[in-house]
């Protein structure tokens, strides 16, 4: 019997603490790669560094994504390390347009990514019509240009999306022949807690990958190149917003306690040169 309860013990303690151990938390151990730039907003102001700006609306827009983007303070908080956005119901229907209101930040203008490895480690708390993401776009028309979702995730969903799109992809919604490669992929993920994401920009393939384990990856077709099948070889700027409600995650629910999303850092990494 005591040795039954030895093993027992022994198996918990080993549970417990393949529990806490992190999955390959970072590739910063990683031979072959350089990190670059970081930001763990370790600082009491976001936008000190120069690098990141308010996501302000979009004027000349109506897509859902940005229906309810607004720069209003108390969207944006920096607290233990981490950048906080949040959404949240309108404090003042005469200044806000829209029943919810929320807070995103973008590099645009301020740094670009290009051939290499973004990883971020953030928190998404879910709420029914919740719409966090983490998203790329150049500073070209859309969808030309390209538009890399490293994540969305929505409602309580247990797992994220990965998508890719460009003209190519857009032409696939009517156009059976253009839906390959498949340019959309869905992961699991700890729902209630942190987790790495994590993108690989390459000239020929972008790769996608969630707490150290690759879930989806998009390559170039060369017999596709005039149809704008893979135009994401060229800098990107980088976007993290809460968003709430729309045609593709559905209504929100009312609620009164924000909803956040919590970013711990932002990582950038390029292979090392081989000598």
């Amino acid at each position: 019997m005591r040795k039954v309860f030895i093993i027992l013990s022994t198996l918990s303690i080993l549970v417990g603490c393949s529990r806490d151990q992190k999955e390959e938390p970072s590739v910063k151990e990683k031979e072959g790669w350089n990190l670059v730039w970081e930001d763990d907003f370790n600082r009491d102001d976001i936008f000190s560094t120069g690098i990141w700006s308010k996501i302000w609306g979009c004027p000349t827009s109506t897509a859902d994504w940005c229906k309810t983007m607004n720069h209003d303070p108390s969207l944006f908080e920096i607290k233990d390390g981490n950048l906080i956005l949040l959404g949240k119901p309108r404090t003042d229907p005469a200044k806000h347009k829209t029943p919810y209101i929320t807070g995103g930040v973008t590099t645009q203008g301020k740094k670009y990514f290009e051939k290499g490895r973004l990883e971020i480690r953030c928190k998404l708390e879910a709420h029914q019509g919740a719409w966090p993401a983490l998203w790329m776009v150049p500073d070209a028309p859309w969808p030309t240009g390209g538009e890399i979702d490293i994540v969305e995730r929505l409602n309580y969903e247990p797992f994220v999306h990965h998508s890719l799109h460009s003209t190519y992809t857009q032409a696939g919604k009517k156009d059976k022949s253009k839906r390959t490669p498949p340019s959309t992929a869905t992961a699991p993920i700890n729902p209630d807690d942190y987790n790495i994401y994590a993108v690989e920009l390459d000239t020929d393939e972008v790769r996608f990958y969630v707490n150290g384990k690759q879930t989806f990856s998009y390559a170039r077709v060369p017999e596709k190149e005039s149809e704008g099948q893979f135009p994401f070889a060229r800098p990107y700027m980088l976007r993290i917003d809460m968003q709430l409600g729309g045609s593709w995650v559905g209504e929100v629910k009312p609620f009164t306690d924000p909803v956040r999303m919590y970013v711990d850092w932002v990582r950038f990494y390029q292979k090392k040169e081989n000598k």
